[in-house]
């Protein structure tokens, strides 16, 4: 039951966060406000660290696989993803992180000796192929131009790099590091290192004082970074990489049936068939029958 609850608040608040996401957009770079949002998130976490007296001692070991994790999740992928929205559409971009679940299964095999079961590998093709169906017009509009093919290799990186931050925080949970505290001073090293970019690329550090604006961060920064995250890696160290990446293929879903409420987004057949393969692929992949290994 409990692995049933983190599963539905990750899919739940990261459908929730592309719309979230939009108000962070305009007069402030995107790469000041990744800082602020993890910079923020940091800071709570620490500060309900010390509140809670958890601890915060670590060995210097601990600490390199903590900024691993920091760098490969919470700064890096998120400026890659940024980079190929660029040149990429939000659909296309989906459709790439949809891949990580093959990632996930790959590296979880090679890195940490994961079983590769059948159904979780059937699963990831359902779930994928039902990614392409909701996102086809955009698919059909790609121009394999130069920059598309930048685009694409840049998007494929930050997916890479997510997967391997998801090994890390398995092995991370697998050493006795507890989810909170690697997350917290994930963030604070993962912050810095988009800091010193952002300020290495010449970035303004503006900030706007609005409602929308504040309001979106705030939200990006607790229940985006700190709520969801805390939940998908606790569900990492629980199920393992693979079958918890499964989770990052129903947040298009999701942020599509938020966008029909609130941007009057239009379904048609394939998009709705594409809906059900994803669920579908979600069911067979987590589903207690097991049907082989490889």
């Amino acid at each position: 039951m409990k692995n049933i609850t983190l599963y539905i608040i990750t899919v739940i608040v990261w459908g929730s966060t592309w719309l979230a996401i939009k108000y962070q957009l305009g007069s402030v770079d995107p790469m000041v406000s990744v800082v602020y949002r993890f910079g923020l998130a940091a800071a709570l976490l620490m500060f309900f660290c010390y509140v809670k007296g958890l601890n915060l001692k670590f060995a210097l070991k601990d600490h390199l696989f903590m900024a691993l994790l920091g760098i490969l999740l919470f700064s890096v992928n998120y400026w890659l993803v940024y980079v190929a929205e660029l040149y990429l559409t939000s659909g296309l971009v989906a459709v790439l992180f949809s891949s990580i679940v093959f990632m996930n299964i790959a590296n979880g095999s090679i890195f940490l000796g994961t079983a590769v079961e059948k159904k979780m590998v059937a699963g990831a093709v359902l779930g994928i192929i039902g990614i392409i169906m909701i996102f086809m017009p955009e698919i059909k509009d790609f121009d394999l131009s130069d920059k598309g093919v930048f685009g694409l290799s840049i998007g494929f990186l930050s997916v890479l790099l997510a997967s391997f931050g998801n090994i890390t925080s398995a092995r991370n949970t697998k050493n006795n590091i507890p989810i909170i505290q690697a997350n917290a001073y994930g963030m604070i090293y993962g912050t810095i290192l988009m800091a010193v970019i952002a300020i290495s690329l010449g970035k303004e550090f503006s900030f706007v004082n609005s409602i929308p604006y504040v309001g979106s961060l705030f939200y990006l920064s607790v229940f985006g970074s700190i709520i969801a995250f805390g939940s998908y890696l606790t569900l990492i160290g629980s199920l393992g990489a693979d079958k918890a990446s499964y989770a990052i293929m129903l947040v298009p879903v999701v942020a599509l049936v938020l966008s029909s409420f609130f941007e009057g987004y239009s379904w048609n057949f394939s998009a709705v068939l594409g809906m059900i393969l994803v669920v579908g692929g979600n069911f067979l992949a987590l589903s207690k029958r097991r049907l082989s290994s490889v």
